[in-house]
């Protein structure tokens, strides 16, 4: 039996393989403008990965999942991110409870039971503070790479800088004030970091934290903001290998399931 789940984000897409014993491969690349293109080529990339020992045709049953779910043409069913995400961080780590999930443009803070099936959720509002995109504006201004980001972040040199929690557009106003005003790079990203903390707390607490806490999403791979996260709430993180694949693995383990039931 071998299935798959694919994942179409705003900023990066990602696919799954599934074999009876576990991943046999997985991918992420960048989402592209159009969402069918995206969906055949991060699908085609994963299969390359495998080197001919999987090919399209034999994988049993495919699931979509993320915000471009619906125009995935190869696959049998949808599920949205936010059971996707409860199930792929449970199958890393069966004690999770709890869920912070930070994609490109919004943030979903997840509980889930013993068999990772959604209990609660609550999203973000509209605006993008708090995201993937929110950290690449900053990045871009500043230029950095988001690989940069995180560890220079924990660099201070004279303290975090006051960057805005409210919007994106006003963060990236702060920030080249601060950059005017001769402030340090890594003080500045370090006061972006504390500014999407300060929104992730909030809405942490709208939903509650227990210790069995997992981040998934791009966001996740940034220490700067895993580690102030971490401080703030007082909790110790789990992240899986590749935060990025999380939803698109739980998309596969629900492929898994539909065919069992098929």
């Amino acid at each position: 039996m071998i299935t798959a789940g694919v994942d179409i984000g705003s900023l990066s897409a990602s696919a799954v393989i599934l074999g009876e014993d576990g991943m046999i491969t997985w991918h992420t690349t960048r989402t592209g403008y159009d969402s069918v293109e995206t969906s055949w080529r991060v699908m085609s990339e994963t299969l390359e990965q495998c080197e001919g020992n999987v090919t399209l045709k034999e994988i049993d049953y495919i699931v979509a999942t993320g915000y471009g779910r619906i125009i995935v043409p190869f696959s049998q069913a949808t599920v949205t991110e936010i059971s996707c995400h409860a199930y792929g961080n449970h199958w890393f780590f069966p004690e999770v409870r709890t869920i912070l999930d930070i994609a490109g443009q919004d943030c979903k803070v997840i509980r889930c039971d013993a068999q990772g099936k959604v209990s609660n959720f609550v999203m973000n509002d509209k605006c993008a503070a708090g995201t993937g995109r929110y950290l690449e504006r900053i990045a871009s201004t500043l230029g950095v790479t988001l690989e940069e980001f995180g560890p220079l972040s924990l660099e201070t040199i004279k303290g975090a800088a006051p960057i805005s929690d409210f919007c994106t557009v006003f963060a990236q106003r702060d920030v080249v004030l601060q950059m005017r005003q001769g402030a340090e790079r890594n003080d500045i990203l370090a006061g972006a970091c504390d500014a999407i903390v300060k929104r992730l707390s909030g809405l942490l607490e709208r939903v509650g934290i227990e210790e069995a806490f997992a981040i998934s999403g791009g966001v996740a791979k940034n220490i700067g903001v895993v580690k102030r996260l971490e401080e703030r709430l007082g909790v110790e993180a789990r992240i899986a290998f590749d935060s990025q694949i999380v939803g698109a693995l739980g998309a596969a383990l629900f492929a898994r399931e539909r065919l069992k039931g098929d």
